[in-house]
């Protein structure tokens, strides 16, 4: 018997009328079991007695009789079923927030499909006759969700089966009569297609912009990790550069006590000697008088007149009118001292400017000259690196980049972020200025280098002075002009910093710069001044200082 279940499907044991496994079937006439009690509540019920299958209709209601062969099938099937739903219902267990099975009794297992005709959620025992009756398998099925009823029209208490375009919502097929008659409307599947590849398109978006920003914090931790890097390089050099200030410094200090107590001491030793020498003349002073004021009491005629010639003589002394003590002199000894601290701590600057130029040199771009907004004066060369004030006017459009009276002109390059840096070769010349301008300054008429008005430069003037055009310019104390300039631009740092390439000096920075524009590279030449400044500005190509 057990072979002869196994080859059967459940929908052999279902009860037409409860859709369940056979509880006491019954055989009727024409052939067909039920659950006894099922069929017995039906032909209450309903009259004639009728067949709920074949509609054969009996006039007498037929005698019943459990069907034991049927009862034992469906009882094993049963036991079956039961078994297996015991060895998933651990796993199958409703849990909070999980579709329970709304036929399970007692314990709620978790609910594997929802049926949108029967509203109701099965678990996978209870889902079997869906997967095998033949007319439940015409079920729609979705997976498991609560509240199935809101899935059913309020107004009509029929399934919504469709999707109203016009009104953007769903609704059932009675709506499409009566509310909605006039409305675009199409299958609700048609619709769920529609959306979920809309939703695809989304969550690729969506997708897109999470590994956007993904990539935004690699770069963003990449950089504090750069900073980082570059805080404990900076913290370690200056560490280093002022420990070695510090000791010069302090060797200066010493060195200048050392020369200050050693002329003290010299005095000191001189004074001493002849202090030594002056006391040993005042001794024999005195004995030679002690030896007078005896000779002078004396009675004794002989005596007196014999030891008249050696004690009438005054004993050899030296001539101390032209001995004297002068203080030594300390003018000038800690002048000499900062001096050679000076010197040693520009030879230490110079080391440390050095390792920052090389460093900013690091972030070298390309820049070229901008034809269209250079000045009618001036000539620049093919390759757009060289720039010189020339003699004749030339015939060029006064269009709205260009600069009209002043001997200007731009880079073609621009940059809003990061870091940038370039050389410009300005020997021979008498007068010139080299920075950077926001893209808005005004290029037409007069015009005022400042930061207040998008420049920041700084500039040779004809008295041979370096000036930093701050608003009010800024004399630099430079030792001599500049041959070569290294302009270098921080955006986010707001800095700009101008540098002697040949002397490996820092010129002037512009701190706390607020950017909010594209800046471009600015060149001024200077007018020619009859061949005194005829010598061009040459964009240079960076050669890293060893």
């Amino acid at each position: 018997m057990s072979a002869a279940s196994s080859q059967l499907t459940e929908d052999q044991f279902l009860c037409s009328i409860c859709l369940d496994v056979f509880t006491d079937p019954v055989a009727i006439p024409c052939g067909h079991n039920f659950c006894k009690t099922c069929i017995t509540d039906h032909w209450d019920i309903n009259d004639p007695y009728e067949c709920p299958n074949c509609k054969k209709v009996f006039y007498t209601r037929p005698e019943l009789q459990v069907n034991t062969f049927i009862s034992e099938m469906a009882a094993q099937f049963r036991q079956s079923a039961q078994q297996k739903a015991s060895r998933s219902s651990e796993q199958q267990v409703s849990k909070p927030g999980e579709v329970p099975c709304d036929v399970c009794t007692g314990t709620k297992l978790e609910a594997l499909k929802s049926c949108l005709v029967c509203l109701a959620s099965y678990c996978e025992a209870h889902l079997e006759p869906h997967l095998t009756a033949s007319r439940l398998k015409r079920h729609q099925l979705i997976d498991p969700v609560e509240n199935l009823e809101s899935r059913m029209c309020m107004k009509h208490e029929k399934p919504m089966e469709l999707f109203c375009k016009t009104d953007q919502t769903c609704i059932c097929m009675l709506c499409t009569v009566l509310d909605h008659k006039t409305h675009d409307f199409v299958p609700l599947k048609e619709e769920y297609e529609g959306k979920k590849a809309e939703l695809g398109k989304t969550e690729a978006k969506i997708q897109q912009m999470i590994q956007k920003r993904r990539l935004k914090i690699q770069e963003i931790k990449h950089s504090v990790k750069l900073s980082d890097k570059d805080a404990d390089r900076e913290i370690a050099e200056g560490v280093q550069v002022f420990t070695a200030l510090k000791e010069s410094v302090e060797r200066s200090q010493a060195e200048l006590l050392d020369t200050i107590k050693e002329k003290q001491r010299k005095t000191k030793k001189q004074a001493e000697g002849f202090i030594k020498e002056l006391e040993q003349e005042i001794s024999e002073l005195k004995k030679r008088s002690t030896e007078v004021e005896q000779l002078s009491q004396s009675e004794d005629h002989l005596h007196l007149l014999q030891s008249f010639m050696s004690l009438n003589v005054v004993p050899p002394t030296k001539d101390w009118t032209q001995v004297s003590i002068r203080p030594p002199s300390y003018e000038g000894t800690v002048v000499r001292a900062v001096a050679q601290l000076e010197e040693t701590l520009s030879k230490q600057m110079k080391k440390h400017f050095r390792v920052e130029l090389k460093r900013v040199q690091q972030s070298a771009v390309d820049v070229t000259l901008d034809p269209n907004t250079a000045h009618p004066d001036l000539i620049l060369s093919d390759n757009g690196k060289q720039v010189k004030h020339g003699d004749v006017r030339n015939d060029l459009p006064d269009n709205p980049e260009r600069f009209n009276t002043y001997v200007n002109v731009l880079a073609k390059q621009s940059f809003s972020s990061g870091r940038c840096y370039y050389e410009v070769q300005v020997q021979g010349k008498t007068h010139w200025t080299l920075g950077v301008a926001r893209e808005s300054i005004n290029r037409k008429g007069v015009i005022i280098v400042s930061p207040q008005k998008g420049y920041w430069t700084i500039s040779l003037t004809i008295k041979n002075e370096c000036n930093a055009r701050a608003g009010l310019d800024v004399r630099l104390s430079l030792k001599s002009p500049p041959q070569k300039v290294g302009v270098f631009v921080d955006y986010e740092e707001g800095l700009v910093s101008f540098y002697d390439v040949d002397a490996a000096a820092l010129i002037y920075s512009f701190t706390g710069c607020s950017f909010t524009e594209k800046l471009y590279p600015f060149f001024s030449t200077g007018l020619n001044k009859g061949g005194k400044n005829s010598a061009p500005l040459i964009i240079s190509p960076v050669n890293h200082t060893e």
